[in-house]
């Protein structure tokens, strides 16, 4: 029997501190990165590029913090299973994901490995380029999963880029098992192109054993999850095996399918668009606000592009203006 839930969402995500520089495609030339990607680097490339990338924010990061984050602000109840390390990084991860209403509760590790952090450089078309140095991050334990707390909240969120390492991966299979034991939703996001090319064989699995009811992804990661280039094909397959699946599209908004049925709506507008960190994570942010209100689906979706649009509209991918009050203004 399901009981009434303390949390809205619990996430087991990355801890990770963003450090954004802005940058011309030159130097991303010459560096050799692929411009939009997100790739994971070791220790010394993280200070090489640390070393030649120009002036930088500081801004507390991680796929499933960054959802949490836009969540709380939405008024939803949340709180994290990540892991830091105790140093400075780690401070200022904690301070923030504390600051923003959500309860984080896990002991950081001795100073070594380091709190991860991403070095991301934003082009002058706004696109972003991920370095991901993991770092503590990919040590988070299985026996950081605290049980009572998983079966406190109303959904599990989960983020595809934990899946890397085999303790997170372990952490998170713990998570998904003790949240159906209780009857609680399992809301997954693909999180990445690389991640589903890595993993396609075990994230399918997931699905197909029925413990995804949730599943997020943009047009590029549900067709290479569905190995096809027919994104309707891709749609469909998907669709049939998850009780909501959530397709982002860009400039041409987005897709629900829940019960065999389509919801579409339009992204919402945007005067300029200053830097692309987290337009995902937002958008998981405002459909699952909505989802927890039990509001209709295209509702849940164009919260969800409202708060992808506030994101996109600065540097980092942390919500700066008040987003329950442009839900507000938008859909009453």
């Amino acid at each position: 029997m399901t009981t009434e839930a303390r949390y809205d969402i619990v996430a087991i995500g990355n801890a990770i501190v963003d450090v954004i520089s802005q940058a011309s495609d030159d130097f991303l030339d010459e560096e050799q990165l692929v411009k939009g990607s997100m790739a994971l680097i070791d220790a010394a490339r993280a200070e090489e590029l640390y070393r030649d990338m120009g002036p930088a924010r500081e801004i507390s990061g991680g796929s499933g913090s960054n959802t949490l984050a836009g969540a709380s602000t939405l008024g939803r109840q949340c709180a994290l299973i990540a892991q830091v390390a105790d140093d400075q990084l780690g401070e200022v991860f904690a301070h923030d994901i504390r600051a923003t209403g959500i309860d984080f509760d896990v002991p950081p590790l001795a100073k070594e490995p380091p709190t991860a952090r991403c070095l991301i450089f934003v082009t002058p078309d706004a696109q972003r380029t991920m370095n991901t140095f993991l770092g503590a991050s990919q040590f988070l334990p299985p026996a950081a999963v605290d049980a009572g707390l998983i079966a406190s909240g109303a959904i599990l969120y989960l983020e595809g880029y934990l899946w890397d390492a085999d303790e997170p991966k372990a952490a998170m299979a713990l998570g998904i098992d003790i949240a159906k034991e209780h009857g609680r939703k399992v809301a997954f996001t693909l999180s990445d192109t690389f991640c589903v090319d890595r993993h396609r064989e075990e994230f399918a699995g997931l699905i197909d054993d029925g413990k995804i009811d949730i599943l997020f992804a943009n047009e590029a990661e549900i067709m290479m999850l569905a190995e096809t280039e027919d994104f309707d094909a891709a749609v469909a397959q998907t669709a049939a095996k998850v009780e909501t699946l959530i397709v982002t599209r860009s400039e041409q908004g987005a897709i629900a399918v829940r019960d065999g049925k389509t919801t579409a709506v339009a992204a919402e507008p945007v005067d300029h668009i200053v830097d692309t960190t987290g337009a995902g994570d937002l958008f998981a942010a405002g459909f699952l606000s909505g989802y927890i209100e039990q509001r209709p689906m295209e509702e849940c979706l164009t919260i969800g592009a409202i708060a992808a649009a506030e994101v996109i509209s600065h540097f980092g991918a942390r919500p700066e203006a008040d987003l329950k009050d442009l839900v507000s203004k938008r859909l009453g």
